[in-house]
């Protein structure tokens, strides 16, 4: 009897298996044509690049044509001294935004996008618990504060990736994320919040369900000290919608927040790193299959993570190929 039993059981689960795989291949062939592009910039790797931030920030919204930045107001930048707050910088970026008619998503929190992960100030790492969440949530509500009425601001990414145990780090649980939301929310009513979560490494059981909007990464070519150089190019488009609709998400409420558009490196040092070897994960046949990939997917919009690289190749090495193929791109 319980054999039988066993066996029912492993042949609906066996039939569900292969109906999402059948799915997962349909889906594979369509296109969302209509999805459209934005980018993610940071001014201190663009500064690290040896390149002017200002002059990329004009290409990115006159040359290049974006319509949608994902900008960080970085804690480490802002509040360089206690109860000292200097907004100047991301005060420059949304006039300029608000001039070209973009829309922004500005990510707050400890961890926002680029390495060490955690753009902490120093003053805050011999703090003990509860004076650091004092601090941050301080740094938090004089953010929302200042922004909250800004024409260019669309929505906010509170955290960025918060459960990923990657990057220099405090302990991040999801109780602190939700009281961070509950905080913005308090602060402002009017608009929507966004968290994101890695696309390979996470099932997106928390974060997704924590925020209006969710944004997932979406690297498909990545290095490793245990594996070297590997790809994701053998899990279907469906592997992310099939995510998404098991932590009960909208693909009309999601974003590829990061769709890898510039290398995977191993020694994390791009200037010191042969051009071969950084086209081993991110030439422009790997550009154009991550876009058709991401654009099977079905997420409405896609932000492209590699602008300062793109940059960089085109300043400091002549080379044009990517910035050119990124200009064809759907923005609005």
């Amino acid at each position: 009897m319980m054999l039988k039993k066993f066996l029912k059981y492993f042949l609906i689960i066996v039939a569900v298996l292969a109906f999402l795989y059948g799915q997962a291949w349909l889906l594979s062939l369509e296109k969302n044509e209509k999805a459209v592009f934005g980018v993610s910039f940071n001014p201190d790797y663009t500064r690290y690049l040896q390149l002017d931030e200002k002059k990329l920030f004009d290409n990115i919204l006159g040359e290049w044509g974006f319509k949608f930045i994902r900008l960080s107001v970085q804690w480490n930048n802002i509040e360089k001294e206690k109860g000292k707050y200097d907004f100047s910088e991301v005060d420059y970026y949304l006039a300029k935004a608000q001039e070209k008619g973009a829309r922004v998503i500005l990510a707050i929190g400890q961890k926002t996008p680029r390495w060490p992960e955690c753009h902490i100030p120093d003053w805050t790492k011999e703090l003990k618990n509860e004076d650091y969440k004092k601090a941050l949530n301080d740094y938090i509500v004089e953010t929302v504060k200042r922004y909250k009425d800004n024409p260019a601001l669309e929505m906010w990414q509170v955290e960025n990736e918060p459960f990923l145990p990657f990057g220099e780090c405090k302990v991040y649980k999801y109780s602190d994320l939700k009281k961070e939301i509950d905080l913005v929310k308090s602060l402002d009513g009017l608009h929507p919040l966004l968290t994101t979560d890695s696309g390979e490494l996470s099932l997106w059981q928390r974060s997704a369900r924590a925020a209006d909007y969710f944004g997932t990464t979406m690297y498909r070519v990545v290095w490793s000290e245990q594996f070297g150089y590997f790809n994701y190019d053998w899990l279907p488009p469906f592997f992310y919608v099939a995510k998404l609709w098991l932590a009960g998400k909208s693909v009309h409420n999601a974003f590829v927040m990061e769709l890898q558009a510039e290398p995977w490196i191993a020694n994390q040092n791009l200037m010191l790193t042969p051009l071969d070897e950084q086209y081993k994960t991110m030439d422009l046949n790997r550009l154009n299959e991550n876009i058709v990939y991401a654009q099977r997917v079905g997420f409405p919009r896609i932000y492209l993570w590699g602008a300062e690289w793109w940059y960089w190749l085109s300043e400091k090495k002549g080379i044009n190929d990517f910035v050119e193929a990124i200009q064809k791109l759907k923005k609005e």
